[in-house]
């Protein structure tokens, strides 16, 4: 039974922590079952009230791409997948516009308005903040046009800083847009880690569905709790970093070498993991870091 005095005494422990984020930006990719388990997103957003609250600046970017897997069935429309890369026609980037921009951006942006911190739906497509040009994949020597999707080229961060300037929670959804005004649907890993660098936040946090990199993946004790970029690139050559958390991490990295202070991969599903791991001293997850 949790008294009175150790409330208190947990919200001292946490002072210092508090003060060493004062004024500073997080970013956050938010995704996998943060996402769609209700009670967990319920948590998210009281997560980052609170941070707002404290005197953080919180950054939110999500993709969504169950929900656009349900809406794409609805209409029935197949759904096809390159090396990780969802196949888009002007038909599916339209769908996944309408999902991403309309129903989960502006989702977000009402329940952590409901919780008293000011946040405004954007997509990478306002004010021309995130430009893209088309992503073809290299498989077999050949090179697949898999549609619009995006490789972003430039963050255009003023709308950004506007919004913070002001005390607002910008909430961006994974959508750019090209040169001739079309529509890019991009991995929102990608947007995380691009508007993460253009801003230079001090932490970038991504919420997936695993505590963390794992030296054994069937060792649950093996998580690692911190790492350097040069020890997470090595643990990629020698393949304790492998299949789908490859492209995670490398995105981590090259936030890291643009000026990202640190980042961290939580596992969302876990209670208040964002408050654990910035307010207590043991952490959660993952931290990824270039040494001094």
């Amino acid at each position: 039974m949790i008294t009175n005095h150790d409330k208190a005494h947990i919200l001292v422990e946490a002072l210092p922590f508090i003060r060493k984020y004062a004024n500073k930006t997080v970013v956050i990719k938010y995704g996998g079952a943060a996402m769609v388990d209700e009670k967990v997103r319920d948590e998210f957003m009281k997560d980052v009230a609170l941070m707002k609250y404290v005197g953080i600046h919180p950054i939110i970017i999500h993709g969504g791409g169950p929900e656009i897997n349900t809406m794409l069935k609805r209409v029935n429309k197949e759904t096809e997948f390159i090396e990780g890369n969802r196949v888009s026609d002007a038909e599916t980037v339209e769908i996944a516009e309408m999902v991403l921009s309309a129903k989960i951006n502006k989702s977000i942006v009402a329940d952590l308005n409901k919780l008293g911190a000011k946040a405004v739906g954007l997509s990478g497509k306002d004010g021309g903040m995130i430009t893209a040009h088309k992503k073809f994949i290299e498989k077999d020597g050949q090179k697949i046009d898999i549609g619009f999707v995006g490789e972003i080229t430039e963050v255009n961060r003023e709308l950004i800083d506007i919004l913070v300037g002001q005390d607002y929670i910008p909430v961006i959804s994974s959508i750019g847009i090209g040169s001739e005004g079309e529509t890019f649907n991009i991995n929102a890993d990608y947007v995380a880690g691009e508007v993460a660098a253009a801003v230079g936040a001090h932490r970038l946090i991504f919420l997936t569905d695993v505590n963390g990199v794992y030296k054994d993946f069937e060792d649950k004790e093996s998580l690692i709790a911190d790492m350097t970029i040069e020890t997470a690139r090595d643990y990629i050559k020698s393949g304790v970093i492998s299949g789908g958390m490859i492209p995670k991490v490398n995105t981590c990295l090259e936030a890291i070498e643009r000026g990202v202070h640190h980042v961290i991969i939580l596992n969302g599903q876990i209670k208040h993991s964002i408050l654990l791991e910035l307010f207590t001293e043991e952490g959660c997850g993952t931290m990824i870091y270039r040494e001094v």
